[in-house]
């Protein structure tokens, strides 16, 4: 059984690990700094299990030392967002906590793949990298398959359609600048620019965009934890049933679509050893502007590091 460790046992961590566990994918390690939460969680999940028919076992722990030999560790630890706070502000107090972690994972799991899920998104991944010294390979960002979810869910409640029926595409970076590829995104292969209006699919990029902070305007003391564990979970499905599935992730650009050694949001193919394959998309000139702008604020944003 492959083996999964998941740090940070917040909501976004906890939703992880029990869908992963639900999904039968792996044994599964939490682990958080405060004591008895990753025990009491993993347990109640634990209690879970004869009713889903999984077989997962599922600790919980304070000592990164149960994490040893990870395929896969997901780093969720942080501060969450709050109402008014942008994800510049989480830099400083965040990139103490992924030092800290990484440092860890490096000395336990020397192998494992690493996904970044911590806020400010493109700046963590970066540090995670360079802390870590894991090949580029090995280190991905958790955004696109969160932000192309959110598109998904836009375009099928605008339209009445099936959400299976509905596919989208989010690139860039992780934040306000994202690029919503509007000519990638169909619903039972019709480009949504032939069933909707101009104002509207406008309205609705600006809706993704804004994805993350119309949840944390509702529940005001915290974020959305519900998709973006999903989402999560989606990529750690893909590597460790080796499925070649092609998914927007962060990863390490190295002259993709114009861009050398930065961390961007962009379709990759995953499987067991990580990402196989960066793919390139054909970018209307609007939509490489828009990127462009993105991987420019990215780039400020992880100079702030």
């Amino acid at each position: 059984m492959p083996k999964i460790t998941i740090v940070g046992a917040g909501n976004v961590g906890a939703q992880a690990a029990f869908y992963a566990a639900i999904k039968n994918l792996a044994d599964i390690v939490l682990i958080d700094v405060i004591e008895g939460v990753p025990q009491g969680k993993a347990l109640d999940m634990q209690q879970a299990m004869p009713i889903t028919g999984s077989n997962v076992h599922i600790t919980g722990s304070n000592d990164y030392v149960h994490s040893k030999d990870s395929d896969i560790v997901v780093i969720t630890a942080g501060v969450p967002r709050k109402p008014g706070m942008t994800r510049e502000d989480l830099i400083a107090i965040n990139a103490r906590i992924m030092t800290s972690v990484v440092s860890e994972v490096v000395t336990y799991s020397p192998y494992a793949i690493l996904i970044i899920v911590s806020n400010p998104l493109d700046a963590m991944v970066h540090l995670a990298y360079k802390l870590s010294k894991f090949p580029k390979e090995r280190v991905m960002g958790m955004a696109g398959c969160l932000d192309s979810a959110r598109f998904r869910t836009y375009i099928a409640q605008e339209l009445f359609a099936n959400v299976n029926d509905v596919e989208a595409m989010v690139l860039g970076g992780h934040g306000d600048s994202m690029v919503p590829v509007v000519n990638q995104c169909t619903v039972n292969g019709k480009p949504i620019s032939l069933l909707l209006s101009p104002q509207k699919v406008d309205a609705l990029v600006e809706r993704v965009r804004n994805g993350g902070a119309e949840i944390v305007n509702y529940l005001k003391t915290g974020s959305a934890f519900f998709a973006p564990g999903l989402a999560v979970v989606e990529m750690v499905e893909a590597i460790l049933k080796d499925q070649h599935k092609i998914l927007p992730c962060a990863v390490l650009l190295g002259g993709e679509y114009g861009v050398e050694g930065l961390f961007i949001g962009v379709p990759v193919q995953l499987g067991r050893k990580g990402v196989e394959k960066i793919i390139e998309l054909d970018l209307s000139e609007a939509e490489r502007r828009a990127f462009d702008k993105s991987v420019q604020e990215t780039r400020e944003l992880v100079k702030k590091l």
